[in-house]
């Protein structure tokens, strides 16, 4: 039996159940535990990380398993641990704060707060004996100068509501594609032209970036966007940020060149990386592309997927005591596995100079040249590529006996949402089958098990419960990926689902004065403040995602109302998207979609799904695609149905062409 147990033994979190037997008095967040700090009159210390944080990992073992740190902080605070993915509305106003306090802002975080919530004070990281200073200081100053504490935290309070204020631009301002090249042309000057990525450390994948990038590029022929994204596209998956053997990217590189990545594995990131590459898949048809999807897709399979068929959020950096050592190998396992092959396969994987990490470490990184390779052992390039499937083979199942880094199991709907996206975006690109039926397996069980009725959802589900609120970026994603598998298999039910979706989420979240859409709802969390999330980050914003939404939906059924909400959020944030354009990526492909023309593909017929998937091997990112086996009241499907025949209409704002029958014809009308 543990010597101490807390609060936090009654979670589900993974992240809060290592906690779950620390000395200190944990609490999760909640109503308890702020009554409790009220009672008492104690302030909060508010511990914010998640469960494949290395240093959240670090500060526990050094202070919260050490019974002198946890005695200062039971007697003199009510300690909360929040894991940041189950409440990342928590987590967003303590990090607004820490910007706030220091100016910079990281995992774990550790805030200190009045009984009420509101933060004056926080940090990140803290060793052991500065941690215990910062009690001691804390303490005496709440004690004895309490006033100037609530001062601290009234500013603050003040520069979180600042930060979150949003202005609803009610000028006649018409953007164009001018201010869009504008944004590209200032957006160049941080393109790394060598390595890809942004021209700094460290480099996180963004993917958000590279499509609307690769849209742009489509739509205007723009030979430097298409070159920055392959570059980007190709660097990414040759270094070790990838992991060569068994597929799926880590959270990012901590060098220039993608080599050393921080080995943590989130769903969010494979999730889009999946459906960045199957789309250029679709527009390059590089072989490469298609490998890294069908590679990462068979990694969610085989570790990221329960067996309800939802996805598990994250595995850790660290195995054994070591991070990244799960993923690592010697020159002397290679000769001792491979024998005759270990010199190829290190010229491969370059276990050399390039390759080498640390300790007998090394990082396998793909060679660029394998025809060159190929020819420099004599070979031909069909024998390079069996040896190296078999190669994968045997160290994936040589990897399978190691000590596994801790996967978090939680279920998120966002998240979730996310990789479905990627099995519906493979699918489009490859064609596999399989690829759609899991899709559509894992959107009915997550409708199912996270839908709490009156179309509302939960935001999280682990050991057969189903929990908290969900935020708008769980119904936001969702809704993206109902509406894409309509437009996958023209089964209107998905498309009335997203639509009921949608109408929940202006009754819940919508904010009537300034055309934005809140986080969380009213009333969640027990926060003092709702925030508006508008930046693109490593997962695009909710609201960049509710205006695509809004704009495609919108579209879909006429409903130009759902337009103008789109265009008045666009609207709102526009003077911010030509200085940080990577932080508003999701946004500027909203304004691509609304500058260009609005093309529409009507496919009706017995044959309909035959012919949409010969026209989904092509990428057309902005086209709006309708369609039905049978007679539909869909206004772009209405009175277009003759038996018999399958007939492709191409529109614009729902004004068609003469139908045709060819698809070959419908790409090059639309190319």
């Amino acid at each position: 039996m543990p010597q101490y147990t807390n609060d936090l033994a009654k979670e589900t979190s993974p992240y809060l159940l290592q906690h779950a037997h620390n000395p200190v008095q944990w609490m999760p967040w909640g109503e308890k535990a702020l009554q409790k700090a009220k009672n008492e009159n104690k302030p909060l210390i508010v511990s914010i990380g998640y469960s494949s944080c290395h240093w959240c990992h670090v500060m526990e073992h050094e202070s919260f398993e050490n019974i002198e740190v946890a005695n200062l902080m039971n007697q003199h605070f009510v300690c909360i641990k929040v894991d940041r993915e189950e409440h990342p509305d928590v987590d967003s106003l303590f990090m607004n704060a820490l910007h706030l306090i220091s100016g910079s802002g990281g995992w774990p975080l550790n805030c200190f707060a009045l009984p009420d919530g509101r933060p004056f004070f926080g940090g990140t990281y803290f060793k052991k004996n500065q941690w215990m200073s910062v009690l001691d200081q804390i303490k005496e100053l709440y004690q004895h100068d309490l006033p100037k504490i609530i001062e601290f935290a009234e500013r603050i309070e003040s520069g979180i509501a600042d930060n979150n204020r949003i202005v609803k631009d009610q000028s006649n301002l018409q953007y164009s594609h001018e201010d869009l090249h504008a944004i590209v042309n200032n957006w160049q000057r941080i393109w790394d032209m060598k390595e890809g990525g942004p021209n700094r450390a460290p480099k996180f994948p963004l993917p958000n970036n590279y499509e609307f990038l690769l849209a742009y590029a489509q739509q205007f022929n723009h030979q430097a966007s298409h070159d920055f994204v392959q570059l980007t596209l190709r660097k990414m998956a040759f270094g070790g940020l990838y992991d060569q053997i068994g597929g799926g990217f880590a959270r990012y590189s901590t060098d220039l060149s993608w080599k050393v990545p921080h080995f943590e594995k989130m769903l969010y990131d494979n999730a889009q990386l999946i459906s960045l590459y199957a789309h250029a898949f679709q527009q390059y048809q590089n072989p490469v592309y298609k490998t890294i999807v069908e590679e990462s897709l068979a990694f969610i399979q085989r570790e990221m997927t329960s067996p309800e068929g939802l996805f598990y959020s994250a595995l850790d950096a660290d195995s054994a005591g070591h991070e990244g050592l799960f993923y690592l190998w010697t020159l002397s396992e290679i000769d001792k596995l491979l024998k005759g092959d270990a010199v190829i396969f290190k010229d491969y994987f370059q276990m050399n100079e390039i390759g080498f990490w640390e300790q007998d470490f090394y990082i396998l990184m793909r060679s660029e040249q394998e025809d060159e390779i190929a020819q420099k052992h004599g070979l031909s390039y069909s024998e390079l590529q069996a040896k190296i499937s078999r190669w994968k083979s045997q160290l994936l199942e040589i990897r399978t006996k190691r000590i596994r880094p801790a996967l978090d199991d939680k279920q998120l709907v966002a998240w979730n949402a996310l990789m479905i996206n990627a099995y519906l975006d493979a699918y489009k690109a490859i064609g596999t089958s399989d690829y759609y039926q899991i899709a559509e397996h894992s959107l009915q069980q997550l409708l199912k098990i996270m839908d709490r009725g009156n179309t509302t959802l939960y935001h999280t589900y682990n050991n057969q419960q189903a929990k908290i609120e969900a935020y708008l970026d769980d119904y936001a994603f969702v809704i993206e990926a109902l509406l894409k598998i309509y437009q996958l298999s023209f089964n209107e039910k998905y498309l009335e689902t997203a639509h009921a979706y949608l109408s929940k989420v202006i009754e819940l979240f919508y904010h009537e004065t300034n055309g934005m859409f809140y986080f969380s709802q009213t009333g969640q969390s027990h926060l003092a403040h709702r925030n508006i999330e508008i930046q693109d980050n490593v997962i695009p914003s909710s609201n960049s995602t509710m205006s695509k939404n809004l704009m495609l939906l919108g579209r879909l059924l006429e409903r130009d109302d759902y337009q103008q909400i789109a265009r008045q959020m666009l609207q709102n944030i526009i003077s911010q998207l030509e200085s940080h354009p990577s932080a508003y990526a999701n946004w500027a492909f909203v304004m691509l979609s609304d500058l260009q023309p609005q093309t529409e593909i009507a496919i009706v017929g017995k044959d309909s799904i035959e012919l949409l998937n010969q026209l989904n091997r092509n990428y057309f990112p902005l086209l709006v695609i309708a369609g039905s086996r049978e007679p539909s009241k869909l206004s772009l499907l209405k009175n277009r149905f003759v038996a018999e025949k399958t007939l492709l209409y191409i529109c614009e704002n729902h004004a068609c062409q003469l139908p045709i029958e060819s698809v070959e014809e419908a790409i090059l009308r639309l190319k």
